[in-house]
């Protein structure tokens, strides 16, 4: 599955943006998908996944309560919501997707497919 993220931009702090992940190739629903955020210097980092039956969602504690990750299987498309952006939040974010089911999804290594990230600058 080839997967291109978009929706990403400069945003003041309490903004909201949301990130679009379009999938081609083969279905998202196949697919566990997640979302991951690199600040420059930093690791990347887990921010959210959502399962592949589409029930079962897992967030940071850093985002929980802010952000909100959700599939449109007839537009073949993931989404990240995310609201009461904070300074802390700016980072490239990158949609991934894994056909694997083990409980390892907040590690970047369960993912084999990845979109080119999408940059989201909060101001303060």
């Amino acid at each position: 599955v080839q997967l291109q993220a978009s929706g990403g931009g400069l945003v003041q702090a309490g903004g909201s943006l949301r990130l679009s992940c379009a999938a081609s190739g083969r279905a998202i629903s196949q697919y566990r998908v997640g979302w991951f955020r690199q600040a420059p210097g930093k690791e990347r980092e887990f921010v959210a996944a959502l399962s592949r039956t589409g029930d079962t969602t897992d967030y940071a504690d850093t985002v929980k309560g802010r952000f909100t990750i959700s599939r449109d299987n007839a537009k073949n498309t993931a989404y990240l919501q995310m609201n009461n952006l904070t300074p802390g939040d700016t980072a490239v974010y990158y949609c991934a997707a894994s056909s694997l089911t083990n409980k390892y999804y907040r590690q970047a290594t369960h993912f084999r497919s990845w979109g080119p990230g999408t940059q989201v600058t909060v101001s303060s």
